[in-house]
């Protein structure tokens, strides 16, 4: 399994999740209720994330598990297809959970409770 394919089998389960090339050019871009909350790049070689605030994505990068990602906020980091995929499935759901939690109350509501792994 590839990269890419880990991460959309994994972010396929996320209640409300939905996939789409919005640049065009191979990007996948996973939203929930139409919030990015990954980005796999059309060159594929990694995975963004968005962190719950800029000190997560600092901490993440300082301790080399991530690096800053490109085009993004400071808060997004992105993870290399050689990171653990334990790390990887982590902060797609950390970054699947604050997308989520940033949501109106309403839109929350409508989404079934995410299961945890």
């Amino acid at each position: 399994m590839t990269g890419r394919d880990l991460v959309n089998d994994i972010c396929a389960r996320f209640p409300g999740a939905e996939v789409s090339d919005p640049w065009g050019g191979g990007h996948d871009a996973w939203k929930v209720c139409g919030k990015m909350f990954a980005c796999i790049g059309s060159v594929g070689d990694g995975v963004s994330v968005k962190c719950r605030d800029i000190e997560t994505a600092a901490m993440l990068i300082d301790a080399g598990v991530a690096r800053r990602a490109p085009y993004f906020h400071k808060s997004w980091v992105r993870l290399d297809w050689d990171a653990p995929e334990d790390e990887i499935r982590h902060r797609l759901e950390m970054s699947y959970d604050t997308i989520r939690a940033s949501l109106t109350k309403k839109l929350q509501a409508g989404l079934a409770p995410r299961e945890e792994a």
